[in-house]
């Protein structure tokens, strides 16, 4: 039988897959973090991705999930990239008051054993991505003193919470990511701007921009411009290109 181009390129893409397995994360004697680990081989990084709203993705033991968040509808754009990509699930909504938010004490000590726990099983360079709400997560830890700093090689925000800032002595590689027609009054063009601006000029910060795509529904949800729908692989490419640089 002949091989049509399109069947060996698909061929040689998907070699370099691994099964995607789920690793419940220890969290004291409480329920684990459970998380989604989309190898591939010869991986140069490991992103783990935390999604906005209230941060749950309700894995399942197989790695299904009925959530079409961003970070879930791209999960497969990075394997061409090289990239291993973990999904962050939360056992608690993470938007249910000061109990269960992204700066608290329980969430935050969970983010470091997920860096700890893939840190240690993949050798490779760690960055946090948060989207949204998710980039109270990333910013609160990368902003939780130098131990932790030190356990990741970048951060990268997209669609960026109105009140998500990095600490001007953080010295790490930081990305902000946002659309110019982002209509959700909580994640305004300019926080992400801000972040880059505030930048020492020592430590690599770049802003990147995007438009195109199709809104649909709420402004703030997955499908709209705040989500980059239809856009994924610009997205996820902006993001790759700068892990890879870095």
């Amino acid at each position: 039988m002949k091989l049509t181009p399109l069947i060996i390129f698909m061929g040689i893409l998907f070699s370099g897959l691994a099964s995607a397995q789920v690793f419940d994360v220890a969290y004291k004697d409480d329920g684990p973090t459970r998380t989604l680990l989309l190898p591939v081989q010869n991986a140069k990084a490991v992103a783990l991705l935390f999604p906005g709203g209230g941060g749950m993705l309700r894995l399942k033991d197989d790695g299904s999930t009925s959530s079409f968040h961003t970070f879930v509808r791209s999960k497969n754009q990075w394997a061409q990239h090289g990239i291993d990509v973990v999904l962050v699930d939360t056992p608690y909504d993470l938007g249910n008051g000061r109990a269960h938010s992204r700066s608290v004490r329980d969430h935050q000590q969970r983010i470091l054993n997920v860096v700890r726990y893939y840190k240690d099983k993949l050798n490779l360079p760690v960055w946090i991505f948060g989207h949204s709400m998710g980039t109270m997560s990333v910013t609160e830890f990368v902003n939780g003193g130098k131990d932790q700093e030190k356990l990741i090689a970048g951060v990268i925000v997209a669609g960026t919470y109105r009140s998500a800032s990095i600490d001007s002595d953080v010295s790490i590689p930081v990305l902000a990511i946002h659309h110019v027609d982002d209509g959700c009054a909580n994640t305004p063009f300019s926080t992400s701007e801000s972040i880059i601006k505030n930048r020492p000029n020592t430590s690599a910060a770049q802003f990147f921009s995007m438009d195109g795509g199709v809104s649909e529904g709420d402004v703030c949800g997955s499908t709209a411009y705040q989500g980059f729908n239809k856009i994924e692989p610009e997205f996820i490419k902006a993001a790759a290109q700068f892990i890879l640089k870095n």
